[in-house]
């Protein structure tokens, strides 16, 4: 758009007039390419007039045979002029021809080279000066001003005295320099007012501006453009009385209609320059704040990967180990936690105490820092009440829930968890807390689902929850276990968004309860990554298999 816009301003210097009318050809076409019309209407018509004035006949054809869509003003305007003439030839014909009849009526050269010259600007500016002086000239005029409607009121956007030009833009309403009163009657019928003697043609003979200074011809008609009234056009004659004949009405007739085209096409390229503008300058101050915004987020995602990659280690620090689990001797235990790509809030632990192992499995809400930090609360917490030999499930998990609760209001967080809390001892468990369903599995394979809503509450959601918080208890026999996990295996998803399920969990628990705790967490896993497939990890994956000792078989 640029390069177009320089193409034409320096062929236009330069007086290149045949690059002038190539390149704005060039341009309504490129515009056309896009589908913005009305700014290739502009563009073409800049191009048409600058072939006229070149000398082009043949090529003027040539344009309105191929875009009669977008010379339609000017070919609506020809057929007017034209109309019961015997010139049916191209705008510049006239220039050279004699003895049309039009010829009779106006200077017909004069009217065309007033025309081009208006239509040649494209800059506001430019045009209003070039208008305000050609109608002023054309019309015998010694005083003269253009008022457009902007923003729902009439303002005076140009005028000229005495062949002085200026463009004042100044509200109709504050000017003591025009008859308000008939430039406004002239907006309001849009019919043409013409005085030819003010002394006599007295319909406005109370205006202030009439009985100050006594003008002795007026000409007040309306700008318009496709039917519509986008101005007015004031005149004065401040000497002679019937200065604005017939004749000379029908020149500014015929030059209004241009004015009004052109002052139409130049206010729209001015709207488009002043968005482009605007645009340029939001996005030069949007790509500033990006860069600020850029550089902070790095900055910040250095600080917080670092955080976050210590979460991580700490998260597997904290698990049980291998051989913790070996010496517990009554069951036959394996575990796996692997945490997503982002933090999150999964925790298991296994502790044996006197004769009795206690398990608690959980999932934190949310991902990242807080629900890592949430999780590592709660374990230490777990370990405490461990070490006190609190196996009361009330107890337990009230205690457990008022530290972590007030930690969490400490923090102004929002983050809760599920935790299940089972404790073992003399083939019984009891199973308390509220979380994932508890899969009990017989020896055989078959498999209980216990559903654990009923059995407690979220772990700091509310700082009492004693009422909320119940158990089950399960007789276990010789090959007898109990499988735990986390949301992040049953709502894994794959490719094709389907999720993995609590169905197949239980498929492939049962398929492989014959073989070792060890056996059974590696099918499992296997299973659910190859369901996955390549598709992200989007939470952390936990599994807990508990398996009371007794016949065993091992695939070696």
């Amino acid at each position: 758009m640029d390069l177009y816009d320089r193409a034409i301003a320096t062929a236009k210097k330069n007086q290149y007039l045949q690059e002038e009318a190539l390149a704005g050809e060039l341009a309504a076409k490129f515009y056309l390419e896009l589908g913005k019309d009305k700014i290739a209407r502009v563009y073409l018509t800049d191009a048409y007039y600058a072939y006229a004035r070149w000398g082009a006949p043949a090529k003027i054809h040539d344009l309105e045979q191929k875009y009669p869509q977008l010379l339609y003003q000017i070919l609506e305007q020809k057929t007017s002029l034209y109309a019961g003439d015997t010139i049916d030839q191209t705008i510049v014909e006239p220039l050279t021809s004699t003895g049309n009849n039009i010829g009779n009526r106006l200077d017909l050269a004069t009217v065309i080279k007033a025309s081009q010259a208006i239509s040649g600007e494209i800059n506001v500016e430019e045009l209003l000066s070039t208008l305000i002086r050609i109608l002023t000239q054309n019309a015998g005029a010694s005083k003269g001003s253009i008022i457009l409607e902007r923003a729902g009121k009439l303002s005076i956007v140009a005028k000229c005295l005495d062949e002085r030009c200026y463009l004042p833009n100044i509200p109709l309403s504050q000017s003591q320099h025009l008859p308000i009163t008939a430039i406004n009657y002239v907006w309001r019928t849009r019919e043409t007012l013409v005085i030819n003697d003010i002394a006599t043609e007295n319909i406005f003979a109370a205006d202030p501006y009439i009985i100050q200074h006594q003008p002795k011809s007026v000409l007040c008609t309306p700008i318009v453009n496709q039917g519509k009234a986008i101005g007015i056009l004031y005149l004065e004659n401040s000497l002679a009385p019937g200065a604005f004949t017939p004749d000379r009405l029908e020149v500014l007739k015929i030059l209004s209609s241009q004015a009004a085209i052109s002052l139409e096409n130049a206010l729209l390229y001015q709207t488009l320059e002043d968005k482009v503008e605007e645009r340029t300058a939001q996005l030069a101050q949007a790509n500033q704040a990006i860069s600020a915004l850029n550089q902070r987020l790095k900055t910040e995602n250095l600080r917080m990967s670092a955080e976050l990659d210590i979460l991580k280690q700490m998260q597997q620090l904290i698990l049980p180990k291998p051989a913790e689990l070996a010496a517990i001797a009554e069951l036959d235990i394996a575990g796996f936690m692997e945490p997503a790509e982002e933090v999150g809030g999964d925790y298991y632990d296994v502790l044996c105490t006197d004769g009795v192992v206690t398990v608690c499995i959980g999932d934190v809400t949310g991902h990242g820092l807080e629900s890592g930090i949430l999780m590592v609360m709660t374990q230490a917490a777990v370990r405490a009440l461990k070490e006190v030999q609190e196996i009361d499930p009330v107890r337990f998990l009230d205690t457990l829930n008022r530290t972590i609760y007030k930690n969490v209001q400490r923090m102004n967080s929002d983050k809760n968890m599920t935790l299940a809390l089972l404790n073992y001892a003399d083939s019984t468990i009891s199973i308390s807390g509220q979380h994932e369903e508890t899969l009990v599995v017989r020896k055989g394979g078959q498999i209980q689902r216990i559903d654990t809503i009923d059995l407690g509450f979220p772990i700091g959601l509310d700082e009492d929850i004693s009422d909320w918080i119940s158990h089950v208890l399960v007789d276990l026999e010789p090959g007898d276990g109990v499988v735990l996990y986390t949301d992040g295996i049953p709502e894994a998803r794959n490719m094709h968004k389907k999720f993995y399920g609590i169905e197949r969990l239980c498929e492939v628990v049962s398929q492989n309860w014959h073989l070792s705790a060890e056996q059974i967490k590696e099918a499992t896993i296997d299973d659910l990554r190859k369901f996955i497939g390549k598709q992200k990890v989007f939470d952390d994956i936990t599994l807990l298999v508990l398996k009371q000792q007794g016949n065993i078989v091992h695939n070696l």
